[in-house]
């Protein structure tokens, strides 16, 4: 009988266990990070009447008879599931969103607590702490290597009030962008760049001159574009015909009256024309004869592009030919004069006063003689600034020419024609005539006229008296450009501003496309051992795909002059070779798609933000942002295992296995969630619930004892 008391007694001490942990989790309902926990109970040792027996013959085998003792509360399990995250108006609140605990130290790092409670902040010293004040683990930012080390042992976070962070000078440049390699662009300029040359440095030959006399480096001019931004897309032979004085010669003895004319041009496509009369009628005078030579040469102008005039004071015929008629052949070669001819023209009697100027993509360029090659704007220049000396005779003993006629190439792109006289001879009145060159223009024909690249020249044509002041231009010669700027810091802080411009100078039909790149900061600064010292010339060049090829420099050596650091090597990036993802050159327009540099100046920090990481990122003045810590997370094999300490932490038991050690969001670490706490996991509805099963188990186990003592009653009433 009095088992059953003790099995009541042992029923109500475990339902008080039950109610105790019940009770404490209905008191930690609004508790930052606080985990439920659940009595287990188990029976007691119970007390064995009869035992089992097995099946014998006939009979068979019984069970044990076992009476049990009672109950106990033989553990309390800790429930770590996930609370809900509340969002929080405090930057430095940290909530935990999966597995994990925050390691805090109440001694400075020598022992760690756990927690899940994220209510941090500042002390007046900086270290970040719990509402115990113990300090939270993490790691720091390495001031050498800029960067935060999750590998190196977990120390106290500690970020000093008033932190700034000095000045860092740019190491790297970073360009991603266009360049436009389609047939018509918006972003152009003069085809060249005046290049200035060191005192007693050979300036490069051949070169185009300036309006100023400057050197002048300039493109291919396959590449470039007019006006109005329309590419001239010149191919190999084609090009132009000038002449700056009219083609003229005078037959050698006048005209013999009542002949015939036998008389052959040849032409400028490699064919001749024969041009012949008849049927004299006898009789003629030495006028009438000539009439009709003239009338005979005439009539083929538009094929040889001659005109004839007879002169009756002389008796001789002038042949000329004014090199206005792209379609015509030009100059005067008389290859043939027939035994009966009267013209009085020898085949010395021929002249040549225009030239072919033709491209040459492969640079194989020729400034002198008859067929001139030229593939920049220099090479033109050149040429045609010789043939305007060479004129009028010859050179003198220096081979230097005689007058001082000059072509030059302005700000704008635009050759120059001027002719200011003054020379001690060989000065004449010019009178420039440019045509295109077409299949009539060449040997064996095979050439269309680049009309584009004719009309740009032809607008140079101009009659220019010898003394004159007056100037004559071509249109504009322009290429294709594009410039990005950024402003890169030097080692104490102050800020340069870095131009970077591109320009297209040439295209391979089988590799792609080059452009020249000019870097250049402003003076006093330096970036080159040779003036101008502010600038640095390298190039880009493309692959037929657009992508990136190779470029040089990939980096510039960078002097301030202003008391910082000489020689700060900055690297420019504009991608990977062979890839896209850098510096392209599409048919689209031009534009710089990003462009950023690493360097900046000192700042004082402003604001603190953590990420999901749990890296706290600083804020600082110079608009700069970067980790100054990370908040170390601690994973057990056994989160039950931790033992409860109070104050919202749990120490490390011999069941909960050893701390793993890491960031947020790795190795099956939670991520962390800024401005925000996670609540209490307690389930009030399920808390008040269990407070009713609990209760009524309470009070059975009280009627237990109850009934039991009344049945003692009985018994002991037996005695009466």
């Amino acid at each position: 009988m009095l088992k059953s008391l003790f099995a009541g007694v042992s029923g109500l001490q475990s339902h008080q266990v039950a109610m105790d942990v019940e009770s404490n989790n209905i008191a930690n309902v609004n508790t930052i990070g606080f985990k439920y926990s659940r009595a287990n109970f188990s029976d007691l040792l119970a007390q064995t009447k009869a035992i089992a027996t097995a099946p014998q013959g006939s009979l068979g085998g019984k069970n044990p008879v076992q009476v049990g003792l009672g109950a106990s509360a033989s553990s309390v399990t800790k429930i770590f599931a996930q609370g809900s995250v509340q969002n929080s108006d405090k930057n430095t609140d940290v909530a935990i969103q999966g597995d994990g605990f925050f390691i805090v130290s109440p001694d400075g790092g020598n022992t760690y607590k756990y927690t899940r409670s994220g209510d941090f902040k500042f002390d007046a010293g900086g270290n970040f702490v719990d509402n115990n004040g113990f300090i939270v683990q993490g790691w720091l930012r390495d001031q050498t290597t800029g960067l935060v080390d999750a590998t190196a042992p977990i120390t106290n976070i500690n970020i000093p009030p008033g932190l700034t962070t000095p000045a860092s000078p740019t190491q790297n440049v970073i360009i991603k962008a266009n360049l436009n390699s389609g047939p018509r662009v918006d972003n152009y300029s003069a085809a060249y760049e005046v290049k200035s040359y060191p005192a007693g440095t050979a300036v490069p030959s051949p070169a185009a001159i300036d309006k100023n006399g400057n050197p002048i480096e300039s493109g291919d001019m396959g590449v470039m574009f007019n006006e109005s931004g329309e590419a001239f897309n010149l191919q190999a032979k084609q090009g132009i015909w000038a002449s700056f004085i009219d083609t003229t010669t005078t037959a050698s003895v006048p005209v013999t009256a009542d002949t015939e004319l036998d008389i052959t041009f040849e032409l400028d496509n490699g064919t001749t024309k024969q041009i012949t009369t008849s049927n004299a009628p006898g009789g003629e005078t030495q006028a009438q004869t000539a009439s009709r030579f003239v009338s005979a040469i005439n009539a083929q102008t538009s094929v040889t592009g001659i005109e004839a005039v007879y002169d009756p004071g002389t008796g001789a015929i002038t042949l000329t030919n004014g090199n206005s008629n792209s379609n015509s052949s030009h100059n005067i070669r008389i290859s043939a004069v027939g035994a009966l001819d009267g013209s009085g023209f020898a085949l010395a009697d021929s002249a040549t006063t225009a030239y072919r100027y033709q491209y040459d993509p492969t640079g194989a360029t020729t400034t002198e003689g008859f067929d001139k090659k030229f593939r920049t704007i220099a090479d033109l220049r050149e040429a045609l600034e010789n043939q305007a000396r060479a004129t009028a005779g010859d050179t003198n003993l220096n081979g230097i020419y005689e007058n001082n006629i000059e072509v030059t190439v302005n700000e704008q792109g635009k050759f120059e024609l001027s002719n200011p006289g003054g020379s001690l001879d060989n000065d004449y009145d010019i009178n420039l005539s440019i045509t295109g060159m077409n299949a009539n223009s060449i040997t064996g024909g095979g050439i269309t006229e680049n009309s584009s690249f004719t009309r740009s020249m032809e607008a140079l044509n101009a009659t220019l008296p010898s003394g004159s002041t007056a100037t004559a231009f071509s249109q504009g010669f322009n290429a294709a450009t594009h410039s990005a700027s950024i402003d890169v810091f030097d080692s104490l802080g102050s800020k340069h501003t870095l131009r970077t411009e591109f320009r297209k100078v040439s295209v391979d039909a089988s590799t792609g496309s080059t452009w020249n790149m000019k870097i250049s900061v402003p003076e006093p600064a330096t970036i080159d051992t040779i003036t101008p010292y502010n600038e640095k010339t390298g190039f880009v060049r493309f692959n037929s795909d657009g992508s990136l090829s190779t470029y040089n420099p990939p980096n510039v050596s960078f002097t301030a002059n202003n008391g910082s650091a000489p020689n700060q090597q900055v690297s420019i990036k504009l991608g990977t070779s062979n890839s896209f993802d850098g510096m392209t050159s599409f048919d689209s327009i031009s534009s710089t798609s990003g462009i950023s540099q690493d360097g900046f100046t000192g700042g004082d920090l402003v604001g603190i933000r953590i990420d999901q990481s749990g890296t706290l990122v600083g804020s600082f003045s110079n608009g700069r942002s970067f980790g100054l810590a990370q908040i170390g997370m601690a994973k057990f094999t056994n989160n039950e295992g931790l033992s409860t300490e109070g104050g919202n932490v749990f120490i490390q038991t011999a069941n909960s296995g050893d701390p793993i050690i890491g960031t947020a969001a790795t190795a099956g670490r939670g991520f962390m969630q800024a401005a925000a706490l996670e609540a209490s996991n307690v389930d009030l509805s399920r808390s008040l619930t269990q407070l009713i099963i609990i209760q009524r188990g309470y009070q059975a186990n009280g009627k237990t004892i109850t009934t039991s003592d009344t049945l003692l009653e009985t018994l002991i009433g037996l005695k009466r």
